[in-house]
């Protein structure tokens, strides 16, 4: 029978009546002669006593174990090698579906007459008089895990786990992860990476901290299900033992790297102006040096912005050698002897007397070009006017371009070099494993810098892949194989650049699953509510941990209905009799009466108080999950000791692959 209402927090009077059965079973079948009942009877009716003490047992049991799941909550450690596998979906951990039950369970836990039954108080007295007097009894069932902090009752509401499946065909619509620090955000991306390398996909993991537990996990899956040969590591705060990449040197248009590079710069209020002018003169640099059959780097682009007369004298004479007849060379040398630094514009004073002469000769023949046209209009500047255009570009380009960084990032062809370069298209090619570590705390704007323009080359490739496949132009079409991008605090790596990867990209089988603490992170990072808004818009799936911004909890918790809790009110009252005879001199009423009001069916407070290692999840399009999930075991084979371990492994794994190569 159901009741309206529920009450588990309670004595378990069961066990009352369970006794009392039992104690009449055991009088019946033992003792039925004192009684004058025949044997058959006397089983008979002993039988359906059994029965009643079996059943109010269980039920008393179920209130104790009820009360006893609300006590504590414990870590849980889990081999990544025992992650369960079902087909088509992702496992999260253990939990249930939260429903009204459950939020009226958890309302009853704040009632006061109710908390003395899940009170930590008296268990953790009876817990150390134990260990006082027994303690081989304590430590018989070995070690036992930390308790963790946090309202434990949040999920011993239901006593009956199951598992929690994130179907796959949702991660292309992307999933978000919130959680305050040290809650667990990052041991999740743990077991969402193992899975996915597991099943083969490939997997691109962003780290803009360099956290070396996730390094390491990232490496130790990939040797456990054979993929070694296809791990590749990409770390600013390593750079000798990282893979080089060329954050402009693949595109599919040329404009995307004067856009990569001028999405770095401030662009509010009047500096909107010096990016855009920043944005030409980079645009017109890429494309003489593509003109000119190189590869663009921030190392050219530095060169070139802070003295463009080299680049301009060399497309130039390439142009003319292409398009002039014999004889324009000394037509040059002619113009330059005859020059006179005297009757120049004060424009090309100082400049190169054999630009100048060029420049002149381009406007006596009525040479066009397009490119040429660009670096005639950025060559005929006066040079403090144009160090002052592109003077917000100058600092970003020396920190691209400083150190054993800058050969990391702007890789040259005419140096040796044994680590091996990452191309986007070729690592999806080849189902690779990258980690990418940007060591944001040693320096946040180099870190902005290459990620944004990691991301813009992954959209690149994207566009490339909706068109092509995953084989190329020319080529038989096939489905490109499924992209698991992995974003730790990816509030550090949020740009222009980020939302199309987010609403364009799922076609070409990129997923995200982006990790950050608070909404307010990635507001502060865009600059602009509407478009943060429109950054959590992209993402289907959220998995929210402990979180402690109100207003981040209320991301989740807006988007679920309301529901009508019920209670039980006492009443009471007493009134005078109308008894004429005087036998009665009042009449007392007793009454239980059920209430509902109406509540969220999950607050920001119980978000607030979630242990660690658990999430709600908004998952399949509104159903709310209260997840546990397991954290990955250290005690792993696989696991590097340390990070020197680490880094020699993928030294000599780079130093391989070139010898076999």
């Amino acid at each position: 029978m159901k009741y309206p209402v529920e009450a588990l927090l309670r004595a378990p009077i069961e066990l009352w009546s369970s006794c009392v059965a039992t104690l009449a079973a055991f009088v019946l079948i033992f003792a039925h002669r004192f009684l004058y009942l025949p044997r058959f009877f006397a089983y008979g009716v002993a039988l359906a006593f059994a029965l009643l003490a079996v059943v109010r047992g269980i039920q008393g049991i179920s209130v104790i174990c009820y009360q006893k799941g609300l006590l504590r909550s414990r870590s849980w450690n889990m081999h990544t090698e025992k992650i369960p596998r079902k087909r088509g979906f992702v496992y999260l951990g253990e939990g249930f579906k939260w429903t009204q039950k459950h939020a009226q369970r958890l309302a009853d836990t704040r009632r006061p007459e109710c908390r003395r039954y899940i009170q930590h108080d008296s268990t953790r007295k009876w817990r150390s008089l134990l260990e006082k007097c027994c303690p081989w009894l304590v430590t018989a069932n070995g070690p036992r895990s930390l308790p963790v902090s946090g309202k434990p009752e949040l999920h011993g509401v239901e006593p009956n786990k199951q598992k929690v499946w994130l179907n796959s065909a949702d991660r292309v619509g992307h999933t978000l992860v919130l959680g305050t620090t040290r809650v667990g955000k990052t041991r999740l991306a743990e077991l969402l990476l193992a899975q996915d390398i597991r099943n083969g996909h490939v997997v691109l993991v962003f780290d803009p901290k360099g956290d070396m537990d996730l390094l390491c996990r990232t490496y130790a899956e990939a040797m456990r299900w054979g993929r070694g040969n296809q791990f590749s590591m990409f770390h600013l705060g390593y750079p000798e033992h990282s893979c080089r990449y060329n954050a402009i040197g693949r595109f599919s248009r040329i404009t995307e790297v004067a856009t990569r590079i001028a999405n770095q710069l401030p662009g509010g209020g009047s500096s909107s102006a010096f990016r855009e002018f920043a944005w030409r003169f980079v645009n017109i640099i890429a494309h003489a040096i593509v003109a000119l059959g190189n590869t663009p780097n921030y190392l050219k682009i530095r060169k070139y912005i802070n003295d463009i007369e080299p680049l301009f004298i060399e497309y130039t004479r390439n142009l003319l050698m292409r398009t002039q007849q014999a004889g324009w060379a000394a037509h040059v040398k002619q113009i330059e002897k005859s020059t006179s630094q005297r009757n120049l514009p004060n424009a090309l004073k100082g400049r190169d007397p054999q630009a100048v002469a060029l420049y002149k000769y381009v406007q006596e023949f009525a040479i066009e070009d397009p490119v040429l046209d660009g670096l005639i209009s950025a060559f005929k500047y006066d040079r403090t006017y144009f160090d002052k255009i592109v003077s917000s570009v100058g600092p970003l380009m020396e920190k691209l371009t400083t150190g054993p960084i800058a050969e990391l990032i702007s890789p040259t062809e005419d140096r040796p070099d044994h680590r091996p370069m990452i191309e986007w298209l070729d690592v999806i090619r080849k189902g690779g494993i990258v980690y990418i570590g940007l060591d944001a705390l040693s320096d946040s704007m180099v870190a902005g810098a290459v990620g944004n323009s990691m991301f813009a080359d992954l959209v690149s490739v994207a566009g490339y892949l909706y068109k092509f496949g995953v084989h190329g132009e020319g080529q038989d079409f096939h489905e490109p194989p499924r992209v698991c991008i992995h974003a730790d605090e990816f509030n550090e790596l949020i740009g222009d650049e980020f939302v199309p990867l987010l609403n364009k990209a799922g076609g070409a089988g990129f997923q995200v699953t982006a990790y950050t603490q608070t909404m307010s992170d990635i507001e502060a990072r865009v600059g602009d509510r509407a478009k943060s808004g429109q950054i959590a818009g992209n993402f289907n799936s959220l998995v929210m941990l402990r979180v402690k911004e109100l207003a981040t909890a209320e991301v989740l918790t807006k988007q679920l209905p309301r529901i009508e809790l019920r209670a039980l009110a006492g009443t009471s009252g007493a009134s005078d009799a109308r008894d004429t005879q005087g036998r009665l001199s009042f009449q007392a009423r007793n009454d239980d009466r059920l209430t509902s009001n109406e509540a969220p069916l999950l607050s920001p407070a119980e978000i607030v108080a979630l242990p660690r290692g658990q999430a709600f999840a908004l998952l399949e399009g509104g159903n709310l999950w209260k997840v546990r999930f397991p954290l990955p075991d250290k005690h792993d084979p696989f696991m590097p000791t340390d990070a020197n371990e680490l880094l020699n492994q993928v030294t000599r794994q780079y130093s391989q692959a070139n010898w076999d190569g």
